[in-house]
């Protein structure tokens, strides 16, 4: 498991995560506003709008909530004119970390971001300084199951990879395009899937030992998760369990 995915399971069991799901709601009201307007209404002809209500259902957010999203980037209500921006950027430990941001205002959220890096002792970064070791895959954690069976049956319906998570978790991988298919193979199986989604995952990996860098990584990714405008926060790191639990205290 990444650096950041322990942190947000940190985050998740500390309750830190519930405090934030209206942010989460808000967020997620944009991405369905944008694939609407991009592909139109109807998720059975707009794949990019199918993937967003499948984030949105799993984070709880109601189908009224969804439709007037969807109604609003269709044109059918007021809605917002939003860009996608990805910035490129450093953390301490030369940690690499792409931002995904959907704003209506360019200026203020390329401030916000060169703010936040360099206040917490990072660094904003060219276009293309780290995104080269970033891939769009899909991932899936699964709980239980065998190596050998799990294997057969990812591979089965269109997936790459199955590896050990920890704990009796495994993840798999396999293309973006495909997570709900294979998520929906999974489940038929019996199997508990814990989360399905299309991600950015880096080629490089940065240990991170040091405790004083592991907390400003994770100021930083919270500051930059805080920000409505914001969408994802993609890092390379990884943090011992032990060093994860300690700087989280």
């Amino acid at each position: 498991m990444s650096g950041h995915s322990k942190w947000a399971t940190i985050k998740h069991k500390k309750g830190a995560a519930d405090k934030a799901r209206a942010k989460v709601f808000n967020k997620i009201a944009r991405l369905l506003e944008v694939a609407a307007r991009e592909g139109g209404a109807d998720p059975s002809s707009n794949a990019s709008l199918r993937s967003v209500m499948q984030k949105a259902k799993a984070a709880q957010m109601t189908n009224d909530a969804i439709d007037r999203a969807v109604k609003r980037g269709a044109g059918l209500a007021g809605g917002g004119n939003y860009e996608a921006i990805t910035y490129e950027g450093y953390a301490p430990g030369g940690v690499a970390m792409l931002v995904d941001v959907l704003t209506d205002n360019r200026n203020r959220s390329g401030g916000d971001v060169r703010n936040i890096f360099s206040k917490l002792g990072g660094s904003l970064a060219e276009p293309g300084a780290v995104g080269w070791q970033f891939s769009r895959r899909g991932v899936l954690l699964v709980n239980g199951g065998d190596e050998e069976s799990l294997m057969m049956l990812a591979l089965e319906v269109g997936a790459d990879d199955v590896a050990d998570d920890g704990d009796g978790a495994w993840r798999i991988t396999c293309d973006p395009h495909l997570v709900f298919d294979v998520r929906d193979a999974l489940l038929a199986a019996g199997l508990e899937v814990v989360s399905a989604e299309s991600t950015m995952v880096s080629s490089l990996t940065v240990e991170v030992t040091d405790a004083a860098d592991a907390r400003q990584i994770l100021r930083i990714i919270d500051a930059l998760e805080d920000n409505d405008d914001v969408q994802d926060v993609f890092s390379n790191f990884d943090i011992s369990e032990a060093l994860m639990e300690a700087v989280s205290e």
